[in-house]
């Protein structure tokens, strides 16, 4: 576990501009593809365009090639928490799918995530979304110079667990900018360590993954990428990139 805030990387006021301008493109991008999403859709037409949108906007997809995976776009479906292999297969009515995305623009790496319905979805699936989303919004509000790594999965957890959901563990949320992932690691969960302190120019993706069932453990399916809870139970999956400014963190995506 890093402990030392001097082995973290301090991004310029330049790269954080570039990061900043970055981070509205996935933004936009992202949200566009999100918005195709419905029953009939295969994962792979999502790729496509985002593989489009991306080359339109003078970006290059990060996560393609990046250790072997092979498209651009990670959607994942239902049980699958993260790194889902987009395929021809149609979406269905009342899944959910999880759409992770990332950009390298003028050198440097940005990266956000959102899980959205397909079609009308459960009751539970829909609270499962929502307080995803919140505790990624509750995550980003630990965020300020000073205060210690470990704040923001404990934030996570505190506010999860009435729910009765897991968090997944052997993932995490990392550093990101200069390379699609650096230090630090970012549990989602109290570790119970003291962690580094975050400092202006810090550069998170933070990214809470939440299993509905309530187990945290996960495996990888046979395809060697994606990661499927191990109970089968509904999972959701948010991202932004942050910084950690002077006084506090601003949203780059």
């Amino acid at each position: 576990m890093i402990t030392s805030s001097k082995m973290l990387d301090k991004k310029s006021a330049l790269e954080i501009q570039a990061l900043r301008a970055g981070g509205k493109i996935l933004h936009e991008i992202l949200y566009k593809v999100a918005a195709q999403v419905k029953p009939g859709i295969s994962g792979l037409e999502l790729n496509h365009l985002a593989e489009d949108l991306i080359a339109q906007a003078g970006g290059k997809p990060s996560f393609k090639n990046y250790r072997g995976f092979p498209h651009a776009l990670c959607v994942s479906i239902n049980k699958t928490v993260v790194h889902g292999i987009p395929n021809k297969k149609p979406l269905q009515e009342g899944d959910i799918v999880g759409l992770d995305l990332g950009l390298k623009y003028k050198g440097l790496y940005t990266d956000m995530a959102l899980t959205v319905a397909v079609g009308k979805i459960s009751k539970e699936a829909k609270q499962l979304l929502n307080i995803t989303e919140k505790s990624l919004a509750i995550a980003i509000s630990q965020v300020a110079p000073g205060k210690g790594i470990e704040e923001i999965g404990k934030a996570i957890a505190k506010y999860i667990k009435p729910y009765g959901y897991g968090i997944v563990q052997d993932l995490a949320g990392h550093g990101v900018g200069r390379a699609v992932h650096e230090d630090p690691l970012v549990p989602n969960y109290d570790s119970g360590q003291k962690l580094a302190k975050m400092f202006p120019g810090l550069v998170l993706a933070i990214e809470p993954m939440i299993v509905m069932g309530g187990d945290h453990k996960v495996e990888t399916a046979d395809n060697g990428w994606d990661v499927n809870s191990q109970d089968a139970s509904l999972t959701a999956h948010f991202e932004h990139t942050v910084v950690v400014t002077d006084d506090g963190v601003e949203v780059l995506t």
